[in-house]
């Protein structure tokens, strides 16, 4: 479908990329990933045709077409909100004139046979399929679909799109592109600006999407549930990986071992080839030798090792000891000109030390109610009292306005530290993306999410002991994210907190309390205990929660299979596996010949290994979505499920060991070959 061949792009004397190739068929589902700098939006844009690459070249096979979100500044003005999502579906007309034009050219054939008259058909054909896929008669149905998935009411369907804030803006930006179903989606940071119910159904449609994904994600969840396939970048290259992204963390970390070893091995090499080099340099009977070890050296490709990022072990300032009571709320109303009631009615009592997430649809209230308790919006009727000595400390997006665009990022934190934070401010800079001479910038000068995160760390900085946050992880990559995840784990005082990713939640709150309808509901354990006990999955239909679909699996495996599977490379490629092994000084020109014929076969089996991976890590993520639903013991069958699980685990670990022996082969007959 795509075919990304050497790719390479210098910015200024830094190479972003070099001679990068992957492709993309089928109904691959591919994360993209890589540390904050490393390219990853940037190589979206060259497949885009958005950014032109200094070598090498992106192809599409006939007739497929791509899907392109960015990551933001998407702007709809002049329509309502259905108008715009229908506009999307203009090409339709467009591919109606071409297959009439067709039919009527065919029509003036006399040789049905001729070669001609063959290709016409075959254009047809796939200009058909298109077309079927278009939903070219259901349009109307399917925009009304997807906004409702998306999170929009019907009396929002003909509103303006000029009264929405920029994320619902980026939501009428993916109903478009689902509407036209392209061939690919190429997608940055498509849930930045969703609500849990939205991501779930948004979720749940791509895994069912008939074409490709290409995607940018730092939420964790998501990317395990849609993936089938990573491809990493580092050091300007692509390294692909198998299966979702909890798949890829396992390989990476093995693969990272086999790199350092080649690593270790191509530099006590080297340092012989030098020291030979320079003991023989001035040596006339040697100099043969010494020139041609130089021009070994010269075509050596490099292993290169990625440096890796300390992990910062970020503690809160001390604060004061606040009351056993945090937070009370008592009748609760907040409406605006007295007519548009947002809440009514609320009362809550938050109790010292508990962490607590607020979730709910956009435009429920959740943020109104914590700008509330944070004192930032007015109260029109009821009342909210603070506990003892209570010092609440408030984050959202909107606080990097208040920053001081005159300081520097460093100076910035320098201002507020104090104690032993202050003795460790560019590490926690560092930890939040500011790196190297980024902590001298002027504020002003920061992008929008720069200065978000650099409000984050200025907040995480002063003493307080009821945080309250608004979304803080849209701007963190997966680094970040983890950093402020495990600080608040340690938190000795109070969290609120309002978002939308679930392994952050899962791994900081203990209660989570649903706005819907006006009122709040507590709900008593993660966010996906929440997800299952809530009814949420109801509310989206998931076809992939489904307790009845438990006899829906064949897991079974013949032993003789496994067994096939297990010992099927261990007699192959002897030859070439004792010059792996055992290289000699000088490789033949058949040696080398042979070895590139080696690489055939071995690139044919991982490639057949990973489609099977792909299917594996599908069925076991299946049942175990089946095996999360609160009916699933009550199934008669759960018990033969279970068994099966335990078969497809060992199956997955086998299939894995398979792929690794694979891999280390191809390795080293690359580093051999040049």
């Amino acid at each position: 479908m795509i075919s990304v061949n050497n790719i390479s792009l210098n910015f200024g004397t830094r190479r972003l990329f070099e001679n990068v190739s992957f492709n993309i068929a089928g109904k691959d589902r591919i994360g993209l990933v890589g540390s904050n700098g490393a390219g990853k939006s940037t190589l979206l844009k060259i497949i885009n045709k958005q950014i032109e690459s200094d070598e090498g070249v992106v192809t599409l096979s006939r007739h497929t077409t791509i899907g392109y979100l960015p990551q933001e500044g998407v702007v709809y003005k002049g329509k309502t909100v259905f108008d715009e999502v229908l506009s999307a579906a203009g090409d339709i007309k467009k591919i109606e004139a071409e297959i009439k034009e067709i039919e009527n050219e065919l029509n003036s054939f006399a040789d049905y046979t001729s070669d001609d008259y063959m290709d016409l058909i075959q254009n047809l054909s796939e200009l058909q399929d298109i077309y079927l896929n278009l939903d070219g008669f259901k349009l109307q149905a399917k925009v009304e679909k997807l906004l409702k998935g998306l999170g929009f009411s019907p009396d929002d369907f003909h509103r303006m799109t000029d009264e929405f804030s920029g994320g619902w803006q980026m939501r009428i930006a993916i109903a478009k592109l689902l509407l036209i179903n392209p061939s690919i989606l190429l997608l940055d940071e498509p849930t930045n600006h969703l609500d849990i119910e939205s991501l779930l159904w948004f979720e749940d449609y791509l895994k069912n999407y008939n074409g490709a994904i290409l995607l940018i994600s730092h939420d964790k969840n998501f990317l395990d549930n849609i993936t089938n396939k990573i491809v990493e970048i580092s050091l300007g290259k692509v390294t692909i990986y198998p299966g979702n992204y909890q798949a890829y963390l396992n390989r990476k970390e093995e693969r990272k071992i086999l790199i350092e070893n080649q690593f270790n091995n191509q530099q006590k090499y080297l340092k012989q080839q030098e020291k030979f080099i320079e003991r023989f340099r001035y040596k006339a009977s040697k100099a043969k030798a010494v020139q041609s070890r130089i021009k070994q050296l010269e075509k050596i490709d490099l292993v290169e090792i990625e440096d890796e990022e300390n992990t910062v072990d970020f503690k809160f300032p001390p604060a004061t000891h606040s009351g056993k009571v945090t937070l009370e709320i008592e009748n609760l109303y907040k409406s605006y000109d007295g007519i548009k009631i947002i809440l009514e009615d609320l009362n809550l009592i938050v109790s010292r030390g508990e962490k607590i997430a607020f979730v709910g649809v956009n435009g429920a209230g959740k943020s109104t109610l914590v700008k509330m308790i944070s004192g930032i919006e007015p109260v029109s009727k009821g009342i909210i009292k603070t506990g003892y000595q209570v010092q609440i400390k408030y984050y959202s997006q909107n606080q990097a306005d208040e920053l001081d665009g005159e300081k520097t990022v460093l100076e910035t934190l320098e201002a507020i530290a104090t104690g032993e934070v202050s003795k460790n401010l560019r590490s926690i800079l560092g930890s939040f993306l500011f790196r190297g001479d980024d902590v001298f910038k002027k504020v002003k000068v920061l992008s929008g999410g720069e200065k978000s995160r650099l409000a984050l760390a200025k907040m995480l900085v002063e003493p307080s002991n009821l945080l309250i946050l608004d979304e803080p992880t849209n701007h963190l990559d997966m680094k970040s994210k983890e950093v402020l995840m495990n600080a608040l784990k340690n938190y000795e005082g109070t969290v609120l907190v309002v978002s939308h990713d679930r392994q952050f939640l899962d791994g900081i709150v203990d209660k989570v309390i649903e706005v819907k309808n006006k009122k709040i509901k507590v709900y008593y354990g993660n966010c996906s205990e929440y997800i299952i006990n809530s009814g949420v999955l109801n509310n989206v239909n998931l076809s992939s929660y489904n307790p009845d679909n438990l006899n829906s699996l064949d897991l079974q495996k013949s032993n003789s299979e496994k067994n096939s599977n297990r010992n099927e490379s261990k007699n192959e490629n002897l030859k070439q596996e004792k010059l792996v092994n055992n290289p000699p000084e000088k490789m033949s020109y058949n040696d080398k010949k042979n070895l590139k014929k080696e690489l055939i076969p071995v690139r044919k089996r991982i490639s057949e290994i990973e489609k099977k991976i792909s299917g594996f890590e599908s069925r076991k993520k299946q049942i175990e979505e089946l095996m999360a639903h609160p009916d699933f013991y009550k199934n008669p069958d759960s018990k033969k499920t279970l068994e099966d699980y335990e078969i497809l685990k060992k199956d997955i670990e086998d299939i894995y060991q398979k792929w690794d022996i694979e891999n280390e082969k191809l390795l080293s007959l690359e580093t051999l070959i040049n």
